[in-house]
């Protein structure tokens, strides 16, 4: 249940389980790469590289988050097996917006489960890792922007959901990929000023994903 949103979070923070020994590992390489960054290049110290950063670090922590309810082998935080990545799926089977999403999650991906959610699992630790450590951030953004556009239709008819905050969220991601959020006091800004001496198809590429 919860109580009021800073009380919330110390207990997140303090929480003792592994995930959060490995939150606050990835929260300390946070801001140890925008110090390095900061020190490294005066023209980040500005409130904008400051906000980017801010924003990305916040909504990279909500995707770690969000892996906690659905953790492997079971892909739920219930003892019991119960709730957790399956049950919204279900839920997905029986109120996403259009009937072509709902049946392939009825007929392709519940069916094999297993397969799928570790795949669900794997892409928003990966997206939390890429936001967090502002680590080829556009690709990071993208895939955000991607698994949020199937929650918003997927869920979109379910009635305890608000639509608008999976398409909020699509906002969110989506700018992260366009505006180059990782530049902004993350290792994409280390990666963007190495010197180009790499073969020029993987500069275009490091060029690309951050």
């Amino acid at each position: 249940m919860r109580t009021n949103p800073f009380w919330d979070t110390l207990e997140f923070l303090i929480e003792p389980e592994w995930t959060t020994a490995v939150f606050w590992l990835l929260l300390i390489a946070s801001f140890a790469v925008a110090a390095l960054v900061l020190r490294r290049d005066p023209t980040q110290r500005t409130s904008r590289h400051l906000w980017t950063f801010a924003s990305r670090l916040l909504i990279g922590a909500m995707w770690w988050q969000q892996t906690l309810w659905k953790l492997p082998p079971t892909y739920t935080d219930q003892e019991d097996g119960s709730g957790g990545l399956r049950y919204w799926m279900e839920e997905m089977t029986k109120n996403a917006a259009f009937g072509a999403q709902a049946n392939l999650v009825k007929d392709v991906i519940l069916p094999h489960f297993s397969f799928f959610a570790a795949q669900v699992y794997a892409l928003e630790v990966a997206i939390a890792l890429s936001l967090m450590l502002g680590l080829f951030t556009r690709l990071g953004g993208a895939l955000g922007f991607l698994q949020a556009l199937n929650l918003w239709l997927g869920l979109y008819r379910a009635p305890a959901e608000w639509p608008w905050t999976y398409f909020f969220l699509m906002i969110a991601n989506g700018s992260f990929a366009v505006f180059h959020a990782g530049r902004s006091l993350g290792v994409d800004a280390l990666l963007a000023a190495r010197p180009a001496g790499e073969p020029r198809t993987l500069r275009r590429l490091i060029l690309l994903a951050t």
